[in-house]
């Protein structure tokens, strides 16, 4: 079957690695579908794209912000358009079902309608000077070259977080696509080309994250980076822009819980559970991991969701009917069966799933089965580190208290979810519960792109993206003084 052969994106010119490799994009619910072929890129690569970014920049930041926001609203219109080829495509190379792609591409489009409006928004502050015939303000300038590694979960949402905001700020930017997905970013950034972006402004290296991520981060021409993974990369990519004094926005792992406590509405909490462990296959850094359970209803919705969960139709996202997708690739299915056999090991009980599915429909794919795993205990490692994939812990507790403390009880500190009707027990959820987001009453995953979006602890380094935290990394403060006095005027002395 023929694929086409796609390059690197370099000063507006699509142009091949000087690496002379490439590497295949394989759809995983069937791995005899070629998306297509990449370059397979390294530090020369890299080093072309920063300086590519270098020289637009010099007249991108220069471009009025509310014209450079036009550029992201036009791109908005477009990705409305194309919304159905794109997600068709990513479902190919990513897995997730159709209707999840569809609705990633949408993310896309809300982000550029967002940040479009950012563009005659980008505030700063005017203040009295403490001397006459002084004036003061603050004004937020563009930062320089970004650079940027997006993941493989959402290949379209989590780059335009990335991209959208920066551009509006006036920065140019260099971005490495996961090696899993890289099509879905080619789409974003093909549609801001056809809306109307000046060359060079954004330039896409594809490759391995030793080879071309590595050297985006540690390159002095490289301002700011923003990362997207596991936290094991993300320590390493911190403290390589740490040594160069480089601002950096990690966003890495969770290990999610939604507590239900026994007046929570039950079949509200089933389907949050379902949607939260299931959906994406498990595989978003949001996804709910550890269900902890009041003992008083554990049992009722145990065997509800494990009902579920055996019921769940597995296939090609393609198919509209599928309610869950394949895993990524081979790797993240060994983690999942590794995971599953590590709690068995430690005493949780597996009470469905628990291995690939590899037979019929699933032989050419990835395929795990929706898990769900019981008697689990804080402590285990099931309950501690991420897996993500289509596994899930249930943990029981006897107290609202117990709960918290089973929530906290982790080094991550991304999303966390509450079911329960009792307003006071809602509040103190939010005020509680260590984690950069928190819902009600719904699942842990369902992030909206006019709010931060991040987490607390080893999740994070501190930074957000989405709203204006994403304008927070993209720009830098300028603090201005205009003396009209017509001489010296010595500020705290005179």
């Amino acid at each position: 079957m023929s694929h086409e052969l796609y390059k690197n994106l370099i000063g507006g010119q699509w142009v091949t690695a000087k690496t002379g490799k490439t590497f295949l994009n394989i759809n995983p619910a069937d791995k005899n579908d070629i998306v297509g072929e990449f370059q397979s890129s390294g530090a020369e690569d890299v080093d072309a794209a920063v300086k590519a970014a270098e020289a637009a920049y010099k007249t991108w930041r220069l471009v009025p912000a509310p014209k450079r926001a036009e550029i992201l609203y036009r791109t908005g219109q477009l990705l409305e358009q194309r919304k159905e080829q794109y997600a068709q495509e990513m479902t190919r190379e990513m897995g997730k079902v159709i209707a999840e792609t569809r609705g990633d591409v949408q993310e896309a489009i809300d982000t550029a309608y967002y940040m479009a409006g950012e563009g005659r928004r980008l505030f700063g502050q005017t203040t009295p000077s403490e001397l006459q015939n002084k004036f003061a303000m603050s004004v937020r300038m563009p930062v320089g070259v970004c650079g940027m590694i997006a993941p493989w979960n959402f290949p379209m949402a989590i780059p335009s977080w990335k991209l959208f905001p920066a551009l509006v700020c006036g920065n140019t930017c260099v971005i490495k696509p996961a090696e899993d997905t890289p099509l879905s970013t080619f789409n974003l950034v093909q549609t801001l080309i056809d809306a109307g972006l000046p060359k060079g402004v954004v330039n896409i290296v594809t490759g391995y994250g030793p080879d071309a991520g590595a050297p985006i981060v540690s390159h002095p021409g490289v301002r700011a980076v923003s990362f997207t993974g596991s936290s094991e990369v993300g320590r390493i990519v911190g403290q390589t822009a740490a040594a160069n004094f480089k601002p950096c926005s990690l966003e890495m792992g969770g290990k999610n819980a939604m507590i239900v406590l026994d007046d929570a509405n039950l079949d509200l909490a089933l389907d949050g559970a379902v949607w939260g462990a299931f959906g994406t296959a498990g595989q978003r850094c949001t996804a709910t991991s550890r269900i902890i359970l009041h003992k008083k209803i554990a049992a009722d919705f145990t065997e509800k969701l494990v009902a579920r969960a055996k019921a769940l139709k597995v296939g090609n996202g393609l198919d509209e009917s599928t309610e869950m997708g394949p895993q990524i690739n081979e790797q993240q299915i060994e983690t999942s069966t590794k995971y599953s056999k590590i709690a068995q090991d430690e005493g949780a009980k597996l009470l469905c799933g628990g291995a690939r599915l590899a037979d019929g429909p699933y032989a050419n794919g990835t395929f795990f089965a929706p898990t769900v795993l019981a008697g689990v205990k804080p402590t285990m490692r099931i309950a501690q580190e991420e897996v993500f994939g289509p596994v899930v812990s249930l943990i029981e507790c006897s107290s609202f208290d117990e709960a918290l403390g089973i929530a906290n009880g982790i080094q991550y500190g991304l999303s966390t979810a509450l079911y329960s009707r009792d307003v006071n027990h809602a509040y103190r959820a939010m005020r509680d519960l260590e984690a950069g987001i928190t819902y009600v009453n719904a699942p842990t995953i369902g992030a909206e792109v006019h709010l931060p979006f991040g987490g607390v602890k080893q999740t994070g380094n501190g930074h957000r993206e989405g709203g204006t935290g994403a304008l927070d990394f993209y720009t830098t403060w300028k603090s201005v003084y205009v003396d009209y006095s017509d001489k010296l005027q010595r500020a705290q002395i005179d």
